[in-house]
């Protein structure tokens, strides 16, 4: 029975004969001008600038309302949040 290494992300086993054709290739070496090509960049600007990080504290109450509305709507916490910042700041 062959040996295996765990799975790749779509679930297939990664196979003693998988890693042997890995070791090869790596090996034989790589164009690093193509792995360089082909790497995503980091995430997608937010606005015309890097977008800072900021960090608040919630009770463990209204931190579940945040998750329950971020899940009923189908997007992110951080989405929720920025909603609810702009929705607050045009109110004011």
């Amino acid at each position: 029975m062959p040996t295996m290494h765990g799975s790749k992300d779509d679930g297939t086993p990664i196979t003693d004969a998988m890693v042997d054709a890995m070791a090869d290739q790596a090996e034989a070496g790589y164009d690093v001008n193509e792995i360089l090509q082909r790497r995503q960049p980091g995430r997608p600007p937010m606005g015309s600038a890097a977008a800072p990080v900021e960090s608040v504290r919630l009770d463990p109450d209204l931190k579940r309302d945040l998750l329950l509305r971020a899940a009923a709507e189908h997007t992110t916490v951080s989405e929720v949040i920025r909603a609810a910042v702009r929705r607050y700041l045009r109110a004011s």
